[in-house]
C-alpha cells in the first residue's frame, strides 16, 4: 500500500511540476525557421546569467507555495492512512503551549503591546454593554 501510494504521489508532483513549467515558459518560445539553427539547445543561447543552474531547478524549497502546500497536505494524509502520523495527547500539547508561551514572554514589550489590546477590548466591552443598558 505504501509503494501504491508514494507512486501516486510521484505522479501528482510531476504532473504539477508540469503544468508549474508550462505557465512559466508559455511566453518563451520562439517560432520560425531561423530559431536555434546550428545550436544545440536553448540554454546556449542564453547568457549566463539568465541560465539558472542545476540547484536552481530542484527541490521542495524551490517550488512555489502552494505547490509545497498541495504535496505536503498529501503526505500529511498518507501519514494519517498509515498509522504512522504524530498526534499530540494532551501532555504534549500543555508542554508544547508552555514552551511556546516561555518564549513569547520573553519580549516585553510584545507583551506590553497584547495587554493593551486586552485592556481595550475589555474597557469597548464593558462601554458597550452601559450603553446598550442606557438604551434600554
Amino acid at each position: 500500500m505504501a509503494a501504491e501510494q508514494n507512486n501516486h504521489f510521484t505522479q501528482e508532483q510531476e504532473k504539477l511540476e508540469r503544468e508549474h513549467s508550462h505557465e512559466h515558459n508559455h511566453g518563451h518560445e520562439q517560432h520560425g525557421s531561423n530559431a536555434h539553427q546550428g545550436h544545440n539547445s536553448e540554454a546556449e543561447d542564453k547568457p549566463k546569467s539568465e541560465t539558472p543552474s542545476r540547484k536552481d531547478k530542484r527541490g521542495f524549497a524551490s517550488m512555489d507555495a502552494s505547490m509545497q502546500r498541495a504535496i505536503a497536505s498529501k503526505g500529511g494524509r498518507a501519514a494519517h492512512a498509515q498509522g504512522v502520523a504524530h498526534e499530540f495527547n494532551s501532555a504534549e500539547a500543555r508542554e508544547a503551549g508552555r514552551k511556546g508561551g516561555v518564549a513569547v514572554s520573553r519580549n516585553r514589550q510584545h507583551m506590553a503591546e497584547i495587554g493593551k489590546k486586552g485592556g481595550e477590548a475589555a474597557h469597548n466591552k464593558r462601554k458597550k454593554a452601559q450603553q446598550q443598558q442606557n438604551a434600554d
